[in-house]
């Protein structure tokens, strides 16, 4: 399993974005978590196998309907968080 802190910029605030991901990576079998920052972009925590990260993020790609996004980064963290789910971070 391997640790990623995602960021995603563009539209992603106040468009359902943060329920979006939740849904997704409950799907998938994710966990950890998900945050609005002051930047308007949104910060993801998540935990999966390589495979699965890389399904999740091509459906952070399309987001939900109301929601353009314009860039995606990726960075592996050196530790496993301690997470049981995937919630909001508020």
């Amino acid at each position: 399993m391997n640790c990623y802190e995602i960021t995603v910029t563009g539209r992603v605030q106040g468009v359902g974005y943060r329920y979006f991901t939740i849904q997704r990576a409950r799907d998938l079998g994710l966990t950890g978590c998900v945050k609005n920052q002051p930047d308007g972009s949104v910060l993801i925590i998540a935990q999966a196998d390589e495979d699965v990260i890389n399904t999740f993020i091509d459906y952070l790609k399309i987001g939900p309907a109301r929601s353009r996004v314009s860039q995606i980064s990726k960075v592996k963290l050196n530790t496993l968080s301690e997470f049981d789910n995937f919630s909001i971070k508020y």
